[in-house]
């Protein structure tokens, strides 16, 4: 049996010859839909080139570079949304992305601002968790100039000219962790909100709420000033140790940021009876946070969800390139996972 050959494939396919040329030989686009169903006949009948279509496929295909700006390399959630968000680019079928994820421990404004423009300069696209400041909105205009579109990842910024923004509803958040602490807690109590800045929107706005659902459903609750831990565990571990000095009617910790090692570590010096008045609710999905819940010493991570979150960031992403000039701000909100101690896979 003669083995197929190119003018086969070009009828299988219900193509023109040269379209198949064009393809095999790469001295022209084809249009994705077109090269789908000329790899589809070439698998159909067997033809000899299959390997070589397959790499003009991917050579046909759009070539984007992905920058995606993150912060404390020491985490690891920040090295856990890097590995998902390097693993979602390569899983990518319509578009060929070379990922860029850069780390910022120093989270000053002026250090992130210096990092997305010099991102700018590779990237066709950039994505960027960080604090709220004039400082950023004025590296993302410059940006916007430049024609590399913006996107806020986790938390949102007030930059007028962000090209968009991907994240979970905040709001329902905030509430979600009061309904957690009031249904769950043993008694009425005080209960103390924790943020590492409130320059970041999603913890700010996760505050409000959670003081509000306490406000409406829970006002047997004490609900005290907000504590800052600037995102770092040792300043957790110090509120919540003299917290637990000064406070023996404490009854709730909603950990709306950073900081939850410091907090599960002031936790376990306590005796297990002292421990289990306490209910903490808190935002991560790392090791430290999935050995608590498992513990039994954390009641909820109500978490980014750690595999749709970066599909549908690249998403955005590679939409916002292919029209630069949209004046509008795309919005994605993506459901926040909860995680219990009965649910939590280790």
């Amino acid at each position: 049996m003669n083995r197929p050959t190119i003018s086969d494939l070009a009828k299988t396919a219900d193509v023109s010859l040269s379209t198949v040329n064009r393809l095999l030989h790469g001295t022209g686009t084809v249009r994705p839909e077109t090269v789908d169903r000329i790899l589809d006949a070439a698998d159909e009948i067997g033809f000899y080139g299959l390997g070589a279509l397959r790499q003009r496929k991917r050579e046909n295909l759009p070539h984007r570079n992905l920058g995606f700006l993150m912060q404390q390399s020491h985490r690891p959630l920040y090295q856990m949304w890097a590995e998902a968000l390097m693993s979602a680019s390569m899983r990518r079928t319509d578009a060929v992305i070379e990922p860029s994820v850069v780390f910022e421990d120093d989270l000053s404004p002026e250090a992130v601002s210096a990092n997305l423009l010099r991102m700018g300069q590779t990237s066709d696209a950039i994505a960027v968790v960080t604090a709220d400041h004039p400082l950023v909105s004025q590296a993302i205009d410059e940006l916007r100039g430049r024609g590399i579109p913006v996107v806020a990842y986790v938390t949102d910024l007030s930059a007028a000219s962000r090209a968009g923004f991907v994240g979970t509803d905040n709001w329902k958040r905030g509430r979600t962790a009061a309904w957690f602490i009031s249904q769950t807690a043993d008694g009425p109590g005080k209960v103390f909100p924790l943020v590492g800045s409130n320059r970041y929107q999603c913890q700010d706005i996760a505050d409000a709420s959670f003081r509000s659902y306490m406000r409406e459903h829970a006002s047997a609750f004490s609900i005290s000033e907000t504590q800052l831990t600037h995102e770092v565990p040792e300043n957790a571990y110090a509120i919540v140790r003299r917290l637990i000095e000064e406070e023996p009617d404490l009854r709730g910790i909603f950990v709306n940021g950073g900081g939850i090692s410091g907090v599960l570590r002031a936790l376990r010096e306590l005796p297990l009876d002292e421990q289990r008045m306490i209910r903490v609710v808190c935002s991560d999905i790392g090791p430290e946070t999935r050995k608590g819940l498992s513990e039994g010493l954390i009641t909820a991570s109500l978490c980014h969800p750690i595999d749709k979150m970066p599909q549908e960031l690249i998403d955005v992403m590679l939409r916002l390139i292919e029209r630069r000039d949209a004046a509008s701000i795309e919005q994605r909100i993506v459901p926040f996972d909860i995680l219990t101690p009965e649910s939590i896979w280790t």
